[in-house]
C-alpha cells in the first residue's frame, strides 16, 4: 500500500507540471480550469450569500461604481494577455467591511473589494487599480488554479495515508476536494514567485489602462503604515506579504511602465457586471 501512495504522489507531480503561457513557469495544476472556474463560482456564492443576507454588499452604490469603472479598463487589459478570459463572467463585488483591508479575484474573473482597503487608506483610483491588477493578474496567471491544487493535493495526500492506515474505501473525494479547495485557496499565501509575476503583470495591466504605476509604491507604503495599527484587520498581508525588497523591486517597475501610462492612446473597457449571488 505504501508503494501505491508513493506511486501516487509522484505520479500527481509530473502529470500536473504545465508551462504557464504567460509567465513560462512550470506549474503543478492536478484541477483543470474548467473545474478551477466552476468550484470557484460555487465558493464565490457560498461565501458572499451570507454577506449579502447581512446587508453587507454593495451598500454604497457611488462605490460600486467607481470600483467597477477602474476595473473594466483593467480587464480590457488583461484579456489582451489571455483571449480565453473574454468569455470569464466578470464581476466585482464591494463587502462593507470598514475595517477590512482585502481584495481578491477568483479563477474566472470573480472579484471583491473590501470597503475598508479604500476609506482606511484613502485609496486613489490609480491605487485601487494596482490591487485590483494585482489580483486580475493572479487569476489570469492561474494562481488560483495553482493553490487550489496545491490544496487538493494536500488533501488527497491525507486521505491516501489514512485509506493506507485504516484499509478503508473513500468516495466522493474529488467532488468535495474541489469544493473545499475553492475556498482554501484564496486563504493560501502565494509563494514569492507567484507575488513577483502578479506585481510585474498587474502594474503593466494598470498602466496600460491608463494608471499611474507610482502608485504601486504609494500603495505599498499606505499598507504597510497602516498594517501597524491594532484595530484593523489587515488581511492582505496575510496573503501577500510586503518585504521592504518588494517595494523597491515596484520602484524598478514603476520607471519600465511609465511609457505606457502616458501613451495617449484610447482606453477600451470591458463590462464588469455587479455579479449575482
Amino acid at each position: 500500500m505504501k508503494k501505491i501512495i508513493f506511486i501516487f504522489l509522484v505520479f500527481s507531480v509530473l502529470v500536473g507540471c504545465k508551462s504557464n503561457p504567460i509567465s513560462g513557469r512550470a506549474q503543478f495544476m492536478l484541477v483543470p480550469e474548467d473545474m478551477a472556474i466552476s468550484e470557484s463560482n460555487k465558493a464565490y456564492k457560498a461565501m458572499l450569500t451570507p454577506i449579502k443576507k447581512e446587508g453587507k454588499l454593495n451598500g454604497d452604490p457611488a462605490m460600486l461604481e467607481r470600483v467597477q469603472n477602474i476595473t473594466s479598463l483593467l480587464v480590457a487589459q488583461a484579456v489582451v494577455y489571455r483571449p480565453d478570459a473574454r468569455n470569464w463572467n466578470w464581476s466585482v463585488q464591494v463587502i462593507d467591511e470598514p475595517e477590512v483591508i482585502n481584495a481578491w479575484c477568483m479563477a474566472g474573473g470573480r472579484m471583491a473589494i473590501y470597503s475598508g482597503l479604500i476609506t482606511k487608506l484613502e485609496a486613489t483610483d490609480d491605487e485601487i487599480a494596482q490591487v485590483m491588477g494585482h489580483e486580475i493578474s493572479h487569476a489570469l496567471l492561474s494562481h488560483t488554479r495553482e493553490r487550489m491544487s496545491r490544496a487538493l493535493a494536500m488533501q488527497l495526500g491525507i486521505t491516501a495515508i489514512s485509506i493506507a492506515l485504516s484499509d478503508e474505501q473513500y468516495g466522493g473525494i474529488a467532488v468535495q476536494g474541489t469544493a473545499l479547495a475553492a475556498i482554501v485557496a484564496l486563504e493560501l499565501p502565494n509563494s514569492r514567485t507567484a507575488e513577483g509575476e502578479s506585481d510585474r503583470v498587474g502594474i503593466e495591466i494598470a498602466a496600460k489602462a491608463g494608471f499611474d504605476p507610482r502608485a504601486a509604491v504609494t500603495l505599498w507604503k499606505k499598507m504597510a503604515d497602516e498594517s501597524g495599527q491594532k484595530d484593523s484587520r489587515f488581511d492582505f498581508l496575510s496573503t501577500h506579504p510586503a518585504p521592504v525588497k518588494r517595494m523597491e523591486e515596484l520602484e524598478v517597475l514603476t520607471q519600465a511602465m511609465l511609457p505606457y501610462y502616458e501613451d495617449k492612446s484610447p482606453r477600451p473597457a470591458h463590462p464588469v457586471s455587479a455579479g449575482d449571488i
